[in-house]
Parts: C-alpha cells; sequence; structure tokens
C-alpha cells in the first residue's frame, strides 16, 4: 500500500497533527511525516516541548507522543528536497498539511518550495494526487482567501478543522477527534468511530433546548412585523430555534 504523506506546519493546532498520526498508526497505515521548522517552533513556543529535526530522533519522538508502535513510520529533516516525497516518481495515496499556516499555503499556491514540506506539495499537485489542506486561521484575509481559491482550483481539498455541534461532543479530545477524522474523510480513510449526522433529533420540544450560558444581549429585541407572518407584539428572541442544517 502506497503511504500517506502527513505534513506539519507551523500554525496552532499541532494536537490535531498529533491525533492524526496516532489514528494513522494504530489502524497500520504507512506514513512519511515532515514537521516544518515553523511547526518545531510552535511546539516549542505553545507547549514547551522540542521535537527534535533529526530523522530518526523525531520517529522515536512520535512513537512516543502517540504511544503506538504498530504502523509504518518514516520521519523527514524540514529541509532535505532531496527526501524520497520530493519526487514525483514516489508514489503515495495523497497528501494532508494539518495544521496549515498562512505562510505555507501563500507559497505553496506561488509554487515556490522553500522546504520539503511545500516542495511535496507542490508534487502532489503537479502529479494530479489528492492533496488536503487544513488552514488554521481565523479570519481570513482577502489574500488568504485568494490563496485557498488558487489551490482549490488547482486541485487540493481545502478542509478547515472547524467544529460541529450535532455530534453533542463533551470533551475537547472528542471534539479533536471529529476535527481529525472529517479531514480525513476526504480521503476515504475510516480513522474511528464517528457520530456522523442521520438528521434532526425526533421529538424535540422547547423546553428540552438546554438554556445557553451566553448572557442575553442587552440590546432589545426588534418586533417581528405583520407582513412576516408573526404577531406585531412578539419580539423574535421569544420565537425558540430548534435546530438547523448541519454544516
Amino acid at each position: 500500500m502506497d503511504p500517506l504523506v502527513l505534513a506539519v506546519s507551523g500554525a496552532s493546532g499541532q494536537p490535531l497533527a498529533q491525533r492524526a498520526l496516532q489514528l494513522l498508526l494504530e489502524a497500520g497505515e504507512r506514513v512519511e511525516v515532515v514537521t516544518s521548522r515553523g511547526a518545531i517552533t510552535v511546539w516549542q513556543a505553545e507547549l514547551g516541548i522540542r521535537v527534535p529535526s533529526e530523522p530518526g530522533a523525531q520517529e522515536a519522538f512520535w512513537r512516543e507522543r502517540t504511544g503506538c508502535q504498530s504502523g509504518d513510520l518514516r520521519c523527514h529533516r524540514w529541509n532535505d528536497q532531496a527526501a524520497a516525497i520530493a519526487s514525483g516518481s514516489f508514489r503515495t495515496r495523497g497528501m494532508v498539511i494539518l495544521p496549515a499556516s498562512m505562510g505555507s499555503v501563500g507559497r505553496i499556491a506561488a509554487g515556490v518550495a522553500t522546504d520539503l514540506l511545500e516542495r511535496a506539495a507542490d508534487v502532489h499537485l503537479k502529479e494530479g494526487r489528492p492533496l488536503v489542506i487544513a488552514p488554521r486561521e481565523l479570519p481570513w484575509s482577502l489574500i488568504h482567501l485568494r490563496n485557498l481559491t488558487t489551490l482549490a482550483e488547482a486541485g487540493a481539498r481545502i478542509a478547515p478543522p472547524v467544529p460541529a455541534w450535532y455530534s453533542q461532543p463533551t470533551t475537547i479530545e472528542q471534539m479533536v477527534d471529529f476535527l481529525v477524522i472529517r479531514v480525513f474523510d476526504c480521503l476515504g480513510y475510516d480513522l474511528g468511530a464517528l457520530q456522523r449526522w442521520q438528521g434532526p433529533v425526533d421529538g424535540v420540544q422547547a423546553s428540552q433546548v438546554p438554556a445557553s450560558p451566553v448572557p442575553a444581549s442587552p440590546v432589545p429585541a426588534s418586533p417581528v412585523p405583520a407582513s412576516q407572518g408573526q404577531s406585531p407584539d412578539v419580539p423574535l428572541t421569544n420565537v425558540p430555534f430548534l435546530g438547523g442544517t448541519p454544516p
């Protein structure tokens, strides 16, 4: 089976990459990992953890962090553009950049490869192989949107790690799993059980909807005009919202 390239760039959200690698290895997958210099810096800055650059030491690091000895793992130095994944002749199942910084997104969109991550992404685009990009930034500027549009037009899938509440998560770990599994859905991977959308919950009454912990807005609600089918004296805030179409 051809391996998957898992690329980790220097954006906040490094636990997503760690969990993705853990699930892939537990599933017995072959994984080629490239961790950018920016990602190494983010691990140190946000988590106080030093990620080694040397491939052998980094493999041991990921094995320890994930607690998983199964699967086939190979790590690459962030600037090794002679690595196997830098060549189009090296076959892969696809590539996922998780998380993807907007700096990496911009350089890949411009066709600039300053490190192995960007070169591998360029290879997947030119070879017509699956490339999934999970940008971790908020808000997106017009430049960000144009860069992401350019990549989508070139064949990449843009899959920002956006949470959903229909799965009713109760822990951060459940939310992380949802985000990771949904990203890898783009490549057809089945990395774990997920409470997927099955349609609206039956029999939900307004009294059963939990109260929001967010304080009510001090701005008075505007009455609904009679022309819209509501009585003029019924404020919009008194109309219960029981759900909607999920993302």
